[in-house]
């Protein structure tokens, strides 16, 4: 008796394991039928969907799964099938799987002749490359799968290309190899755009942004961003990384304006689930913010999930609000290693004359006449002739208009003005247009968003039919929540 419990209980694993993968392999099937009947039937969106069940798949990959897949798509001792099987472990332990979940079952012959099917199975076979970190692999599989997407100009797989492209560009840089393939993207973005494939630009473009902003050459990534052609955008995804590539630009040129609109576009733009790509945008958007003489909210830094990512940010803008110029370089050298993570290092580099100017005004609002010397001891001037630097500082700030006052160089004082009523200036009617904008702006975008489905103003939908697009209504939304927290 205790012997049949005890290899009951050593079977159930192995059984449960089996069970699994049978399940994997027919999620795979029907996402294979879901492609065929796209390509066949011209229909984008069903192989978009595709791809994101696959994306819900991907922990689920292992290599008896992928090889039986390919048995079953791509047909065994196809051209296809050869390239992509050596990628694959050299064993036979997947035959036994075939047997019992495919059931002796042979690919279609129309299979053989649908290169959506085999860029798919490109791009299956790189996922599974990357999550196993086989990355010399994948590499050499996301090149043999770029050299057949080349041969092919179908609108049916621009979905997949744009994911190939995008894997092809990941798994160079997981290697460190991301200059070595900057020509090639260069020429797909030509292709692409010759063959008026929006996606595929779209996604190319952040792309070769990414690889010149990757090794700091702003100048070349501003001029392409410059020269290549704008359209609508097509994936929410790639138009928040064009938002934040966009906002590194302008930050690195010192347009702080545009790039604190950017910055804060892609940050409000992105899903709530790609925390990291967020925290980002957030880190950015701070130190801009830093520049431009605002002060972040204290809920910026407190938003979910993100308040141990920004607490070096939150102490440095705590420096930068107080204008106490020795609490900032302490604060700048304790955190120096994040900030260089973050490539922010520079910039705030550039936050010293602001912080110094932050002092100088609160000694503006609070001294009426204060010596030039007394002013060098608080702003904590180190250099060797602190109230000449003083003068000068205070000078700079008077031309700028950041402080109201007069100096006094015969005596070495400054003498602040009253400060007037600030209702009495037109900054308020500023504030209100600027505000009122953005309003107009966001009610302008959510319009054009708007989608409606064919002939709805020629046909009455029943209950029925009512209830049925409701429900596919709200899958579409929850596949599509489901891509965004995975492209990020």
């Amino acid at each position: 008796m205790t012997q049949d419990v005890e290899m009951k209980d050593r079977l159930t694993p192995s059984h449960s394991v089996s069970s699994d993968v049978s399940s994997t392999l027919q999620h795979l099937k029907e996402i294979g039928s879901l492609i065929d009947t796209g390509a066949y039937s011209k229909e984008i969106r069903r192989i978009a969907r595709a791809v994101r069940l696959t994306i819900s798949l991907r922990k689920k990959l292992t290599a008896p799964v992928i090889a039986s897949f390919l048995d079953h798509a791509l047909g065994q001792g196809s051209e296809a099938h050869g390239r992509l099987s050596v990628y694959l472990p050299k064993d036979d332990g997947h035959d036994m799987e075939v047997d019992t979940a495919t059931s002796g079952s042979q690919a279609p012959a129309k299979h053989l002749f649908l290169p959506e099917l085999e860029i798919y199975c490109f791009l299956l076979m790189l996922l599974f490359l990357i999550d196993q970190k086989r990355y010399d692999e994948a590499k050499a599989c996301s090149s043999a799968g770029i050299v057949r997407l080349k041969n092919f100009n179908r609108r049916t797989i621009d979905v997949l290309a744009s994911r190939l492209y995008y894997y092809y560009s990941y798994s160079h840089e997981l290697t460190g190899d991301l200059a070595e393939i900057r020509g090639n993207l260069l020429a797909l973005h030509r292709i692409a755009t010759l063959r008026h494939d929006e996606l595929s630009q779209e996604t190319l473009l952040n792309l070769l942004l990414r690889n010149y902003l990757h090794y700091n050459l702003y100048d070349q990534a501003e001029k392409l961003r410059s020269k290549a052609p704008r359209f609508e955008a097509h994936s929410n995804q790639q138009f928040c990384r064009y938002l934040f590539y966009l906002g590194m630009i302008r930050t690195i040129q010192l347009e702080y304006t545009d790039a604190k609109e950017s910055l804060l576009q892609a940050a409000r733009k992105a899903p709530v689930a790609a925390r990291g790509f967020r925290i980002q945008c957030n880190k950015w958007a701070i130190i801009v913010r830093l520049l431009l003489g605002e002060i972040p909210e204290r809920t910026v830094f407190m938003q979910k999930g993100m308040e141990k990512a920004l607490s070096p940010y939150f102490e440095l803008t705590n420096a930068v609000r107080i204008g106490d110029l020795e609490l900032f370089k302490s604060v700048a050298d304790k955190f120096a290693v994040t900030f260089n993570t973050d490539r922010t290092h520079n910039l705030i580099v550039r936050l010293r004359h602001n912080v110094i100017r932050t002092g100088l005004r609160n000694i503006s609002i609070s001294y009426s006449r204060i010596s030039l010397v007394d002013v060098a001891k608080k702003l904590r001037l180190d250099s060797p002739n602190p109230v000449a630097d003083a003068e000068s500082i205070v000078a700079k700030a008077i031309r700028d208009g950041a402080i109201d006052a007069t100096i006094d160089h015969a005596k070495g004082f400054m003498v602040s003005k009253e400060t007037g009523d600030i209702y009495s200036t037109n900054e308020p009617q500023v504030a209100f247009n600027s505000r009122i904008a953005f309003c107009l702006n966001m009610h302008n975008e959510a319009v054009r968003a708007l989608r409606f489905p064919p002939n709805t103003h020629k046909e009455k939908e029943s209950a029925e039919k009512r209830r049925e697009r409701h429900q596919q209504e709200q899958e579409l939304a929850k596949h599509i929540a489901e891509d965004d927290d995975d492209d990020f």
